[in-house]
């Protein structure tokens, strides 16, 4: 008997590993956007989320409309977790790309597919593989070496960078249970968009947002553009390519950063603090496979 002929055109080519990379460079952009603008401008945490978020509110909520798209939901306490802890996450990440070399920050941030793996087996009692434990336990030993004490290091950011991955580990958790439930992704979206935006907008208010500029709108600009294109091809790379090659051509995102991170910032990492990346990049890539 024949396999089916894929319903799209394009599955399993090389097009899905392009959107992937084009997605990692432009997550990439999105930490350089926001460095700078910390550098430069001395814009907070709090405000440079609200201009990310709102930006993809705007642009998505906007396009729904016009499409005529539903946007009730039967469920609205999944959609709040799921928010918040997304919300959280993302505020904690961009701290820590403000106080972290770019290449450190994004592996960080990428400690989120071990931490899935590890609330999967604690929450969904899944039973793992010989591969997902390896995945575990490489995940572990980098992360130790990564958050070696150092003279240059800043051991707190590193912590809310780690925290930043569990949190986002657990998001991906509730967005995974959502799309089970039939919720489309574009809603799921949608609601972080609007509840991140209502949090960062608060706690903007609250600290002080730095007054808008002919020189900084084009980062601000420039943190929701890249943004929004790193979403978006991402969400196609995984429409139209291997899964697995794919999940793995987004570590590209800690490539992009160390080169800029040297190119732009003057970064330098040992060799140590490359070894922790490298690891966690291979305990990353492990998680992805069954």
């Amino acid at each position: 008997m024949s396999n089916p002929a894929p319903t799209n055109p394009n599955q399993g080519s090389f097009f899905g590993s392009f959107y992937m990379v084009i997605a990692a460079l432009g997550f990439a952009l999105m930490l350089v956007f926001i460095k700078l603008s910390g550098q430069k401008f001395a814009m907070n945490t709090y405000e440079m989320t609200f201009w990310r978020v709102l930006f993809a509110f705007v642009i998505l909520g906007g396009f729904s409309w016009i499409k005529g798209r539903d946007f009730r939901t039967n469920y609205p306490k999944e959609h709040f977790w799921r928010s918040l802890a997304g919300s959280i996450a993302l505020i904690m990440n961009f701290y820590v790309v403000l106080h972290l070399p770019l290449a450190t920050a994004s592996t960080l941030q990428n400690t989120s597919a071990i931490f899935l793996g590890l609330l999967s087996i604690i929450i969904l009692k899944q039973k793992p593989s010989i591969i997902n434990w390896t995945s575990l336990i490489f995940g572990f030993f980098g992360v130790m070496i990564l958050l070696k004490p150092s003279q240059d290091g800043d051991i707190f950011a590193m912590i809310i960078g780690l925290l930043s991955g569990a949190i986002s580990g657990y998001a991906y958790l509730q967005v995974r249970e959502l799309s089970l439930l039939g919720e489309p992704a574009w809603r799921i979206v949608f609601y972080f968009s609007l509840l991140s935006t209502l949090i960062s907008g608060a706690l903007a208010l609250f600290f002080g947002f730095t007054p808008i500029s002919l020189s900084s709108l084009p980062y601000i600009i420039g943190i929701g553009i890249s943004a929004l294109l790193g979403q978006l091809f991402m969400t196609y790379a995984y429409q139209v390519g291997q899964k697995f090659v794919v999940a793995t051509l987004s570590y590209m995102t800690v490539v992009f950063a160390i080169l800029f991170g040297v190119w732009l910032f003057g970064e330098r990492l040992d060799w140590l603090s490359l070894l922790g990346i490298g690891v966690i990049v291979v305990s990353g890539i492990l998680s992805t496979k069954r």
